[in-house]
């Protein structure tokens, strides 16, 4: 190793920003915020297509990385969610000019320092199986059960490890949407509307108002907490009716 990249090797420990430059991503100010920050719980209230996974998966390795013997967990409702951060994770692995290997495999990745990466799916019996995590990341955090959360939080609660919990919302209901209103300050919020990300354009927000209708489309692209289910009329057309 040079002298040149040892140095960039030292700046990507000390900024995770740095890291970014490995897979070609300029983040967002939001983005560098969410890597360079000291907080131990982190809710991520994102936009589709914000750039919430790359972030997190930025962050799940440069823990692992840089430092050594952590053990962090990729956690989403489903093995599937959970495989495609793994991916992100691996991108930025083969960008570091390491791959393959017996540390390897389609769920797990164990690094020569003696970290390790490991996709779990949204089940209890599964997630109980693990303890003392450096960094657990949360994908599609507003649809993961609370008996899984529950199950989650004695994980990091001797390690003082961190939390990435991000998603879009899921109406006013779970665990997510406590943390978010009433979770206090233990929790730091990071709020990301469609309208923070230079990358979706308004035409498409407006073809995707008029496909998902209101209330989907304040969900999915506005983080607002919409109860579609039992959201009928908008409180504009109820005072229409009611001539309020």
């Amino acid at each position: 190793m040079t002298a040149t990249t040892m140095a960039a090797d030292l700046a990507r420990a000390v900024d995770p920003v740095q890291l970014c430059e490995v897979i070609g991503m300029q983040p967002d100010p939001w983005q560098a915020g969410v890597l360079r920050s000291r907080s131990p719980r982190l809710l991520l209230n994102c936009s589709r297509q914000s750039g919430k996974s790359t972030v997190a998966s930025v962050a799940a390795y440069h823990q692992a990385h840089y430092r050594p013997g952590s053990l962090v967990l990729l956690v989403a409702p489903s093995e599937r969610q959970s495989k495609e951060l793994f991916r992100n994770v691996l991108t930025i692995h083969r960008a570091m000019g390491r791959s393959g290997g017996p540390g390897e495999t389609r769920t797990s990745l164990e690094l020569a320092n003696g970290s390790r990466v490991v996709v779990l799916p949204g089940n209890e019996s599964t997630v109980r199986g693990f303890s003392g995590a450096a960094l657990v990341v949360l994908d599609e955090a507003s649809r993961i059960d609370d008996e899984i959360f529950v199950a989650i939080r004695p994980m990091v609660a001797v390690s003082g490890g961190g939390l990435i919990a991000m998603s879009t919302p899921a109406g006013p209901r779970g665990w997510w949407w406590e943390a978010w209103t009433a979770g206090g300050a233990q929790w730091e919020r990071v709020e990301v509307p469609a309208s923070r990300v230079p990358r979706i354009s308004e035409a498409f927000l407006e073809g995707e108002r008029r496909s998902l209708g209101r209330w989907a489309f304040a969900a999915e692209y506005e983080c607002a907490f919409t109860n579609m289910e039992a959201a009928v009329f908008s409180a504009d057309d109820l005072a229409a009716v009611f001539g309020e």
